[in-house]
């Protein structure tokens, strides 16, 4: 059964893309968040739209949004989106 992004679903999904794979989610930021001169990023919200990140620019706190190429059907897709666009950002850097 599908699971919804709820707002506890997506504070588990925050939690363990800041706490795990920090570096994706700058990613995120720099390339789908056009925010190349961030130096940090925090996952703070996903839904079936897309993600809220707070970058680090220059010392200052900037709302990023990044919005997903198509809606989101569940939770599980969430997962399946993120790692398709880490991926997708990591061949772009090395093209």
């Amino acid at each position: 059964m599908a699971e919804p992004i709820t707002p506890a679903v997506s504070d588990r999904i925050c939690k363990h893309m800041n706490d795990d794979h920090a570096d994706a989610v700058l990613t995120y930021a720099h390339v789908f968040g056009k925010t190349p001169e961030a130096t940090a990023a925090v996952m703070q919200s996903i839904d079936l739209e897309g993600m809220t990140l707070d970058a680090e620019v220059n010392g200052e706190r900037v709302p990023v949004r990044v919005p997903f190429a198509a809606p989101l059907a569940d939770a599980k897709e969430a997962h399946h989106v993120l790692v398709d666009m880490l991926k997708q950002a990591r061949s772009t850097a090395t093209s």
